[in-house]
């Protein structure tokens, strides 16, 4: 079977199709003939090598963590699924494994049936953003209609799922995004949206109880001036030495800085589910062949973009 894969950390020219052979199904194993793959920042920052001290510098690595597609064939011990069955999931190592490609066999526990009412695309964008936005919700604790939140890159997908998701909750949001991308905020639940090219975030009067930054370039230092006493920032892009560091600023000082690090988990796939079974809309902004690849990424890097991008394999 065909699948993407590179050989040294670096830009787009590593990447190249590869043959290789098709995936022997586990006892507990569902093997998966894919139709879809998105596209996740996690993505290029393991292919740059940014990742290493968890992904390894071991090669060949292989690239893309959630997928759709079609049951193949599942494991003697797989009683959930079927040949033929519709799903979607995601790669059991996300810093090891890949699902672009062909086929992919992965544990039982890691896909879910699709919702009937979307398509393959849609599909393979939920688990990786979908699953972080379900963690950061949770952590966020009780939310109520005087809940003042502000996201700041509001529009991707993750910020997609997390501001229809607290929409749902009746909070307070103000999403800071770019001119392009203010209608989709407002369609997805913001109360108020903030155009980034006409006022910088921190210069503002109001203050928060929960800061969420899913941009990657406002630090809790900086967000703090924008916090309540006793507010949260959650940091859903750390840098390893912020994971150990937090804890520590988090003894000293009301406003809490939270790093997510999420995970799937029924609980978290659940209520997903229920969002979009209610309505929760996943924009998929552009799809390209499975051919495409290395267009894909390069579309996908440069950002920019509201909602997801993914690949198609026929």
């Amino acid at each position: 079977m065909k699948a993407i894969a590179y050989q040294k950390f670096g830009n787009l020219d590593v990447l190249q199709t590869v043959n290789v052979s098709k995936p022997i199904v586990q006892s507990n194993q569902v093997l998966v003939k894919v139709k879809a793959v998105s596209i996740n920042p996690m993505d290029w920052k393991i292919r740059k090598g940014e990742m290493k001290l968890m992904s390894g510098s071991k090669f060949p690595k292989n690239t893309g963590v959630d997928f759709s597609g079609i049951v193949e064939d599942t494991g003697s011990t797989v009683t959930d699924f079927k040949k033929g069955d519709e799903v979607f999931g995601i790669v059991k190592n996300m810093m090891k494994d890949g699902a672009l490609a062909e086929y992919v066999a992965v544990p039982s526990s890691f896909i879910w049936k699709k919702p009937a009412q979307i398509s393959f695309a849609q599909a393979a964008a939920i688990p990786v953003v979908g699953i972080a936005a379900a963690t950061a919700l949770k952590k966020m604790g009780n939310i109520s209609a005087q809940s003042k939140i502000l996201i700041n890159g509001a529009t991707g997908g993750f910020g997609m799922f997390l501001l229809q998701l607290l929409r749902q909750k009746g909070a307070d949001v103000t999403a800071v995004v770019s001119p392009k991308a203010m209608a989709h905020a407002q369609k997805w639940g913001a109360n108020s949206v903030v155009d980034y090219t006409k006022q910088p975030v921190l210069s503002q009067k109001n203050t928060y109880d929960i800061v969420v930054d899913l941009s990657g370039k406002m630090r809790y230092t900086n967000a703090k001036q924008i916090m309540k006493s006793r507010a949260l920032f959650l940091n859903t892009t750390p840098r390893p030495i912020e994971i150990p560091t937090s804890l520590f600023e988090n003894l000293f000082t009301g406003k809490k800085h939270i790093v997510i690090l999420s995970s799937p988990s029924a609980s978290n796939m659940d209520m997903l589910l229920n969002a979009i079974n209610d309505g929760l809309q996943i924009e998929i902004n552009k799809v390209f062949s499975f051919t495409q690849f290395k267009e894909a990424y390069q579309y996908a890097e440069q950002g920019g973009y509201v909602g997801k991008v993914a690949l198609e394999i026929n």
